[in-house]
């Protein structure tokens, strides 16, 4: 008799916060877990705020599958090939206006960009922000870095939170992007309608993937738009009170391991059930 398949055919999990410990390692439980998934015909996502050479610069990542979706659904990046599968922008005249409506909101605000797999900042960002990854476009204004349009356009504030700025500056913002928080001391701007969920919608549809086969684990607020799309939701146990609030299963914390602790009891018998 044929085995039959198990209704979750794809893990979308979220990194910092989530998969990853707080030392920003991948444990060996969790990449054995997931080596386990992938041997069951199950599919592991990333799913992530972070760019494309951050993903690609984790240690134990063996497992964590070949594509990643990266900067809250900006850019799907394959890994093998090192090359981006498709990309969302803010167009050159949105990001410029957000620089400028922002500028005369908080003038203390300052700008870092990722356009497609490059990235770089203004002056008062790396001032700022201190030791950072050298940039590899020219340090520059933000309105000259985002003469292409950007992925991501970062807002960066030395006396405010990244949800702070989301809430003084809300109304500027809502019409012309969409704007998330992720745990990082800014706020992060992309293209209006992009969000994890719509680019891990795009990835399953390719693949005949319906959303309720779909599991999805996140800690921050940017990952509820995905927990609600997929067809179960899981928060892990250290998790923001929203997410918490709103997920329809937990897990333990990521330091505890929650990601594997969710995948091992999904390939538990009873765990995985049959169409």
């Amino acid at each position: 008799m044929a085995r039959q398949r198990p209704t979750v055919r794809l893990i979308a999990t979220d990194l910092d916060g989530t998969l990853l410990r707080s030392d920003g390692t991948v444990s060996a439980r969790t990449s054995r877990a997931l080596a386990r998934a992938a041997a069951a015909g199950i599919d592991v996502v990333m799913v992530t705020g972070r760019p494309a050479r951050h993903v690609r610069a984790l240690a134990g990542s063996a497992h964590l599958g070949a594509v990643a979706i990266c900067i809250n659904g900006a850019l799907t990046y394959s890994l093998p090939q090192d090359a981006i599968l498709s990309e969302s922008r803010l167009s050159a005249d949105t990001a410029r206006a957000l620089v400028a409506t922002l500028r005369a909101r908080l003038p203390e605000v300052s700008f870092a960009v990722e356009v497609g797999l490059r990235y770089g900042w203004d002056e008062e960002y790396a001032r700022h922000r201190g030791k950072i990854d050298p940039p590899d476009l020219p340090v520059s204004d933000a309105m000259t870095l985002c003469a292409d349009g950007a992925n991501k356009l970062i807002a960066f504030h030395p006396e405010l939170s990244g949800a702070e700025v989301l809430d003084r500056a809300h109304d500027l913002i809502a019409d012309l992007a969409a704007a998330s928080f992720s745990g990082a001391p800014f706020l992060e701007i992309g293209p209006r309608a992009v969000s994890k969920a719509s680019a891990l919608a795009a990835y399953c549809a390719e693949r005949d993937i319906a959303a309720a086969d779909v599991i999805a684990i996140g800690d921050m607020p940017n990952d509820l738009p995905m927990l609600a799309w997929s067809g179960r939701s899981v928060a892990v146990a250290n998790a923001h009170r929203e997410v918490l609030a709103f997920a329809e299963e937990r897990t333990l914390s990521n330091d505890e391991d929650g990601v594997a602790e969710l995948v091992e009891r999904l390939l538990e018998p009873a765990g995985l059930h049959t169409r």
